[in-house]
């Protein structure tokens, strides 16, 4: 063989193993092709998964959109597709459920303003080897009805320290307006403000489905009892609704409330509201999702199956709003 026909001839066996190679590692290629797209888009590499979440939120109630924000942004991480849906009845609720049985899931993120009525339709979810964590709502019966973890803020806590920060601010007669009746989280609150509130505490009960009608209703209230120098609302659509009440009014009553969007942090600035307690259901929504990523993926339980994970809550005033009103001008807050 001359000199010439060696390279030649290794040159073509090289090229050959080359081919041979190419051929059987081509739908790995693909793989990592499709891995390496993942990372560049922050995505996990996991087998894709679906993650239904079922809320009671109503229309009107901005708090749900930073919630689904918060699902939305965890389950494009994860590799998941997020089937969200929200109803205020319990009814509702336990028919979604019952629809993401159906719809074969492979986890469920839920509220529970009313455990014992979605009690069935959680129960059958397990029957089915879903698994069902729990957010924002149902703290008291998370474990009773076997969530695997529970992401939120206690109530009662944050009602107490909001009675508290009341003292603090000298009030002296707060009406507490409850904007969902039926709502365990709601009679919490208000029940732990009146815990520790050293002055005259009232319930005053809304339709929240109408935000006209809302503010209607607390502006009578004020005209009725001049007494009132606080109105504690327990929503931040709700509490700008308070203050065309106080206006119309002609109340010298002061605002403050439970939970944030842009509009109430731009209040908070303009001193329209003291202050806001901030359960940052952006987080909720987010570690939801993610747990249930989490437990498909590799097993783990946030909170160990036995500890709540706590998200708030947190003060929010006129000292520090503007730290956060940057983050609720992009819907995270």
């Amino acid at each position: 063989m001359n000199r010439i026909s060696r390279p030649l001839l290794a040159a073509g066996c090289a090229a050959a193993l080359l081919f041979v190679a190419g051929c059987s590692s081509e739908s790995g290629g693909r793989r990592a092709q499709e891995e390496a797209e993942d990372l560049a888009a922050g995505r996990a590499d996991t087998p894709r998964i679906r993650i239904a979440m079922i809320t009671h939120g109503g229309r009107g109630d901005t708090f749900w959109d930073i919630v689904r924000k918060g699902a939305e942004d965890a389950a494009s991480k994860d590799n998941a597709e997020l089937i969200y849906s929200g109803d205020p009845s319990a009814a509702g609720q336990a028919s979604l459920i019952e629809n993401a049985i159906d719809q074969d899931v492979d986890g469920i993120a839920l509220t529970m303003a009313n455990p014992e009525a979605l009690a069935d339709a959680i129960a059958e979810a397990q029957a089915a080897g879903i698994p069902v964590v729990g957010l924002n709502a149902g703290l008291p019966a998370w474990q009773d009805a076997g969530l695997l973890s529970y992401f939120g803020q206690d109530e009662g806590v944050a009602g107490r320290a909001f009675g508290d920060r009341l003292n603090e601010l000298d009030a002296q007669h707060v009406v507490c307006v409850i904007h969902e009746q039926g709502n365990i989280s709601q009679e919490q609150r208000c029940g732990g403000l009146a815990e520790t509130f050293e002055g005259e505490t009232e319930n005053l009960y809304v339709d929240g489905a109408d935000l006209p009608a809302v503010r209607s209703t607390i502006e009578a209230k004020l005209r009725q009892d001049g007494s009132i120098d606080y109105v504690a609302a327990l929503g931040a659509p709700y509490a700008l609704a308070a203050v065309d009440a106080v206006s119309g009014a002609g109340s010298d009553a002061e605002i403050a409330t439970f939970d944030l969007n842009p509009e109430l942090a731009t209040a908070i600035e303009d001193g329209d509201i003291q202050f806001a307690v901030d359960q940052q259901p952006y987080l909720q929504g987010y570690l939801a999702v993610d747990a249930l990523w989490l437990y498909n993926a590799n097993g783990n339980v946030s909170g160990g199956g036995t500890e709540p994970v706590l998200t708030g809550p947190a003060f929010v005033d006129r000292d520090n709003v503007e730290a956060v009103a940057e983050f609720a001008a992009n819907g995270t807050r």
